[in-house]
């Protein structure tokens, strides 16, 4: 599954935007940078794409000045999505519309389309339509691994899961990311160690996906990773001097780029048990993508996370002009204030101030 439009109504910072995330050939464009100063709207897109896919469209959020409109009025987001691997037998997109929005003048159609948005509602509940956004909130504590069930966390994606783009609280990623790598170590090792591995999904597949995909982004900061301390499960890396650090002794940058590559490699894992994350599809949202990286770090990130995990579509925020200079023009789309509404602009004029 991949994104390929977005249009937004009302939903403020913007009046009426529709964001392309297609190439020339129509094909979804697997990375785009999002590139604007602060308050134009960046993280409404995320939460606009999170809030309207397949198995999870939520009504949009009222604010003071839409809360005395009319029900016709109100905010509201539509998002066409190429399912890909999902349904491949699908000739069009799926269009997804916030609970109570029209999208097509057509009765007859808009009626189809509501029916269809409702059965796939039904059919992401069972696998795939993978979907995960990292908030500009997000931070890591220092906590010791907690192993539980992974039939009941690690192992299941529930494509109903809300993703919070502005609760600090919710955004801790520690024990989300050490489970991550705790799961696909723990599971190899044992799978490898078994008499009856043709009868459990190959987890030898996530352990080496989930050590490619993390070495992919934290070897930009010298660093590498080991696998798990045997004492204490703890997920172990070297320095760039050699020096053998946890988890929780990484520098902070080098965390967030562990977290980008851990998560999205669960949760693809997850939603297609016994299919290499490497080539399965999602989309991916990081907000303020920057956020804790060096400038050298930046200029290189776009093409790990592409190399990392080739089937994800990266959505990416930033207002730094290092991480959007780095990518392709076609693959930028800005958001600047133009008058009294924010405007986009893509290709050659995104790069113009």
């Amino acid at each position: 599954m991949h994104l390929i439009g977005l249009r937004i109504a009302g939903l403020i910072p913007f009046r009426d935007i529709v964001l392309p995330f297609v190439d020339d050939g129509g094909e979804p464009r697997m990375l785009t940078v999002l590139y604007g100063a602060s308050g134009v709207g960046k993280t409404t897109v995320v939460h606009a794409i999170g809030s309207t896919r397949p198995g999870y469209a939520i009504a949009q959020p009222k604010s003071a000045t839409t809360s005395q409109r009319s029900e016709g009025d109100l905010p509201w987001v539509n998002a066409d999505w190429r399912l890909g691997d999902d349904d491949p037998e699908r000739p069009h997109a799926l269009r997804i519309a916030s609970p109570g929005g029209t999208v097509l003048l057509d009765a007859e159609a808009e009626l189809l389309r509501r029916r269809e948005q409702a059965l796939f509602d039904k059919l992401a509940k069972d696998r795939g339509f993978v979907f995960l956004a990292f908030a500009s909130t997000r931070w890591f504590s220092r906590q010791p691994l907690v192993l539980t069930s992974p039939v009941r966390g690690v192992g299941r994606y529930d494509v109903r899961t809300p993703h919070s783009l502005d609760d600090a609280t919710r955004s801790d990623l520690s024990r989300e990311t050490k489970q991550s790598l705790a799961y696909a170590e723990i599971g190899s090792a044992l799978q490898r160690s078994s008499s009856s591995r043709a009868a459990v999904p190959k987890l030898e597949i996530l352990g080496a996906a989930m050590r490619t995909a993390v070495n992919t982004l934290v070897s930009l900061t010298g660093h590498m990773y080991h696998g798990l301390d045997p004492l204490s499960f703890e997920p172990m890396f070297s320095s760039p001097t050699g020096q053998r650090l946890s988890f929780d002794s990484l520098p902070n940058q080098a965390r967030h780029l562990v977290a980008f590559a851990a998560l999205p490699t669960r949760a693809l894992w997850a939603a297609y048990t016994g299919s290499d994350p490497r080539v399965s599809e999602g989309v991916v949202c990081i907000d303020d993508v920057d956020l804790h990286q060096d400038r050298g770090t930046q200029a290189r990130l776009l093409p790990a996370l592409r190399a990392a995990l080739p089937g994800v579509q990266w959505i990416l925020t930033t207002s730094s002009s290092e991480v959007a200079g780095s990518a392709d023009t076609r693959d930028v789309l800005a958001l600047r204030w133009d008058d009294d509404e924010v405007a986009l602009y893509a290709g050659v004029e995104a790069r113009v101030h």
